[in-house]
């Protein structure tokens, strides 16, 4: 299976020169539901629930480091808040997570238990070479489930065709279906390397154990 490059821009390192990323490509089965899954998604959940509380959130370093991002970018976080921070703060107001299917399910657990915004994508609807910029005035973006998105100002991975994840939310062209059978998994470190390689590890394990992951390509920031 071949990789894609991944390109982060010299805009993205000027407002965070932090930033890492993990990349993870594999071949997988996806599936409507994993109950043994979702049974961690649970558990975890409610763990969460006791340990921290609303104010806590922000704290976690992963979030806090992708809303510094977004300040240094000109974005309001608490307006366009990153898909971990919603995660974390529903889980909090004691709105129970709904399922998807397996390897969205998956990410999200993941994105909830780091902190980190996680891109996931169909491999297969990628058209070339990403790279990470910065959303421009008007760029077409139809996030997934809330339609049009603003993603001026935010970190946006574009492919030939435009952009397809920011750290808020993914687009619709290349998201994750139950038809998905290679997936692109993006693990984004505004704050750095520390905690990355643990995410990804843990990140691989799950996508063995629940989504039958083969062929697996592992690649990260390079500098």
């Amino acid at each position: 299976m071949s990789e894609i490059k991944i390109t982060v821009s010299d805009e993205i390192f000027r407002a965070c020169p932090e930033f890492c990323f993990s990349a993870i490509i594999c071949r997988v089965k996806n599936s409507p539901h994993n109950e043994k899954l979702w049974k961690e998604v649970e558990v975890f959940s409610t763990d969460f629930r006791a340990r921290y509380k609303m104010e806590d959130i922000n704290k976690r370093k992963a979030i806090f480091a992708t809303r510094q991002a977004y300040k240094n970018l000109g974005k309001d976080p608490n307006r366009y808040r990153p898909s971990a921070e919603a995660l974390c703060r529903r889980i909090i107001k004691g709105i129970d997570l709904y399922p998807i299917d397996t390897l969205v399910d998956l990410i999200n657990f993941v994105s909830l238990k780091t902190g980190y915004s996680i891109g996931g994508f169909d491999y297969d609807k990628i058209q070339g070479n990403l790279v990470l910029g910065i959303g421009t005035a008007g760029e077409k973006f139809e996030a997934i489930g809330r339609g049009l998105l603003n993603i001026e100002g935010l970190p946006v991975y574009r492919d030939e065709v435009g952009g397809i994840g920011t750290p808020t939310s993914d687009e619709e062209r290349t998201k994750i279906t139950g038809e998905t059978t290679r997936l692109l998994m993006i693990i984004n470190g505004y704050s750095g390397r520390e905690g990355l390689e643990e995410a990804t590890d843990f990140s691989v394990e799950l996508l063995k154990k629940y989504a039958g992951a083969e062929e697996i390509i592992l690649s990260s920031t390079k500098f």
